[in-house]
């Protein structure tokens, strides 16, 4: 028999000053108009995508059920257990306060940050479903309405020669003319042959020259037919950055994603300033209040959270705002099943200042048979008028592909 997550002892959150559930705040379950719901129960199941997501179920009193998903990763469905006790006996109503309660009780195990900040994002996300589903709207709705009617998807493109020029020009052509799309990201970080000390973050210049040889053979390829991302996860110092961030201003780059590592903003702000190649960062970086540097210092050009990760859909409208005080577009990664990254497009529909929602798994030949919908359709994806987030799962696909050990969660 394993570990009860749920039953675990932890004295910050059993005895907080600050706590926000209904019985503590006064807040009743007494609504009318069918919306007298009560949680019942969370449930996870893991499946083994390009990625191990983590899609999430709350149950309540009425029937209903919002579908969810976290940021792939070891550790997230365990947290999720332990805040079940939190929100049974809840209005899945409550949204902003649920996830500020949770935020709360989890404070002692990391909730500012990482794995838990990931989980409760889950939560989040399908408490958006299940609002929609409760109250008969679309999840965008739920966020203030929508600035479009469909979404742009960035396709992050493979091939098995990363590292060769004219391979990548090649799948870059091939994603534009057969797969429909007009935005893509290519990897930078790749082995260039040169290397002469992984461990020092530095670039010789022979190096530079092989990053740039990709960058204008895979823009020039396609030209005006797509805007091409190229990420570089976190991998250089900042000198090295900043020269390879020079050498690509001759070409028609979207943006260069995480030349630094995420931890300094300094070095981040003074990458992003030296050069007029746009620069973008935040995947990394949890919850409005990480990102806060990052758009006030003006140490990006595009902020680029990740939705199940940073804090949920409501969070990442609020970094939104935030960009938009800075005129600032915001380009939200992710590598997610269907589920989360269908409520990306939502949250991408209701904000104005939204460019494109990434899209990781275009080499997986069964990403969109997880779900019974039609997602992505010529590089958009259109916002459902269903309610909630207008995914439905296929449970046989969903049990045939969960991560070995897992445990399918019960029917809606």
């Amino acid at each position: 028999m394993g570990v009860n997550y749920g039953d675990l002892h932890d004295p910050n959150a059993e005895y907080t000053m600050r706590d926000l559930s209904s019985e503590t705040m006064g807040v009743t379950n007494e609504r009318g108009g069918g919306r007298d719901v009560e949680i019942t129960d969370i449930q996870t199941t893991m499946v083994d995508g390009n990625f191990p997501w983590t899609l999430v179920r709350i149950y309540t009193d009425a029937g209903i059920v919002g579908t969810g998903e976290a940021y792939w990763g070891a550790g997230t469905p365990e947290l999720i257990e332990r805040m079940t006790p939190f929100l049974q006996g809840e209005n899945p109503l409550d949204i902003d306060r649920l996830t500020e309660h949770l935020t709360q009780k989890m404070s002692g195990e990391g909730s500012i940050g990482g794995v838990t900040v990931t989980a409760i994002s889950g939560i989040e996300v399908a408490l958006h479903d299940l609002a929609g589903k409760i109250l008969e709207l679309p999840a965008y709705q739920l966020l203030g309405g929508k600035y479009r009617d469909e979404m742009r998807v960035y396709c992050d493109c493979h091939t098995e020669e990363e590292a060769d020029p004219i391979a990548c020009a090649d799948e870059a052509e091939r994603v534009v003319e057969e797969l429909g799309y007009d935005a893509l990201k290519f990897d930078l970080d790749v082995p260039s042959g040169h290397e002469k000390d992984r461990a020092n973050r530095h670039l010789r210049e022979p190096e530079i020259d092989h990053k740039v040889s990709i960058v204008e053979a895979v823009t020039e390829r396609v030209g005006s037919r797509a805007d091409v991302a190229f990420d570089c996860h976190w991998t250089f110092s900042g000198g090295s950055a900043k020269r390879l961030a020079k050498a690509l201003e001759p070409y028609d780059v979207w943006w260069l994603e995480d030349p630094v590592p995420p931890e300094n903003h300094d070095v981040q702000r003074e990458v992003t300033q030296s050069t007029s190649t746009p620069i973008t960062a935040g995947e990394n970086v949890y919850r409005k209040h990480g990102q806060r540097r990052l758009i006030e210092e003006q140490a990006v050009d595009m902020i680029a959270p990740d939705m199940p990760k940073v804090g949920g859909m409501r969070e990442t409208v609020k970094i939104a705002d935030k960009a938009d005080m800075y005129y600032m577009p915001v380009a939200m990664h992710n590598v997610a099943s269907p589920v989360a990254t269908m409520a990306s497009a939502h949250v991408g529909a209701a904000i104005p200042n939204s460019l494109a929602v990434e899209y990781h798994s275009y080499e997986l030949g069964w990403w969109e048979d997880l779900v019974e919908e039609d997602v992505i359709e010529d590089g958009y994806i259109e916002i459902p008028e269903k309610p909630g987030l207008g995914v439905t799962l296929d449970m046989d696909v969903v049990e045939e592909k969960m991560v070995d050990g897992e445990e399918l969660f019960d029917e809606a």
